[in-house]
């Protein structure tokens, strides 16, 4: 499967061998092979990202969001899957034009405040809500996540964030914690927000999916902030997740973790690398000894 991103030719199937920025066996590889998860945790993302001001100025103002937020999503996803699963120098050379387009992404809010979309404090927000936003969906509604491979997954996270221009990661969970709360002064509700839900929760982003899923995941999002920031946005009981929901989606999220598609940029990025195709659906174990033995084959 190829795909066409800003004059690239994206194929996670090749060049034959060459690595991706986060090695097979690491968390991101089996968190992001969960669309249930990279759905409800960038959902939270947008929202985080959309409470600070400048982010949402930036970003209403200067993309396609307002006149195409499906597509505009549609590309976001697939520089997410690049960064996680696709060739280094390729996955380089597409955040190198997205970062060169955030160049020029400058402005004001409507509070007449400047912003610029690569100021460092900003960069660092938003690749951290989307390290915060997967792994969190991914441990409430698929498959519990132990606190060792938390870690890991926030520490490893950083070299995709350097890549967009984040300087600084948060290694861990609470140290995500501790960046919200320097930020939250700054956060406001604004009906942005609620026009974005409104999006999610009428199925056109998840056309594919069943009707019942929809607001459901929309209000497994909402779940995923802090219950203090979600009162500053005003992302009232209309947005509570239900039993139902809440089952609903563990259903979903585990037979989406086990449901193995070949032309899934994960399945290429494996073969890519000599290893089966559902090598990210195997046990830990089977991993580790896979990894071994071409170790062992390219001596």
């Amino acid at each position: 499967m190829q795909e066409n991103y800003l004059g690239t030719i994206i194929d996670f199937s090749s060049p034959v061998g060459e690595a991706a920025l986060l090695a097979p066996d690491s968390v991101q590889w089996r968190v992001y092979k969960n669309p249930i998860a990279l759905g409800i945790g960038g959902i939270a993302a947008v929202l985080l990202e959309f409470a600070e001001p400048r982010i949402r100025s930036g970003v209403w103002d200067h993309s396609t969001y307002k006149a195409d937020p499906i597509g505009r999503s549609r590309r976001t996803g697939l520089v997410a899957m690049l960064a996680c699963y696709g060739p280094a120098s390729v996955a380089r050379e597409v955040i190198g034009k997205v970062n060169r387009m955030h160049g020029a992404v400058k402005g004001q809010t409507p509070a007449g405040e400047a912003y610029r979309a690569l100021d460092p404090v900003l960069l660092d927000w938003v690749a951290a809500t989307a390290a915060y936003g997967f792994l969190t969906a991914y441990d409430r509604f698929v498959r519990p996540v132990s606190d060792a491979d938390k870690d890991r997954f926030m520490a490893d996270g950083a070299v995709i964030g350097r890549a967009f221009g984040a300087l600084h990661t948060p290694p861990t969970i609470p140290d995500f914690m501790d960046m919200m709360a320097r930020l939250e002064a700054r956060f406001e509700p604004h009906p942005i927000l609620f026009e974005f839900l409104d999006i999610i929760q009428s199925g056109r982003a998840a056309p594919g999916l069943p009707r019942l899923l929809h607001r459901a995941i929309a209000r497994a999002s909402v779940s995923l902030l802090p219950p203090h920031i979600r009162a500053r946005l005003e992302l009232g009981r209309s947005y509570d997740l239900t039993r139902f929901d809440r089952l609903a989606l563990k259903v979903a999220g585990r037979l989406a973790d086990r449901h193995v598609d070949r032309s899934a940029p994960v399945c290429q990025a494996s073969e890519r690398l000599g290893l089966p195709y559902d090598f990210a659906f195997r046990p830990a174990g089977e991993q580790r000894a896979l990894l071994a033995k071409r170790t062992l084959a390219a001596v």
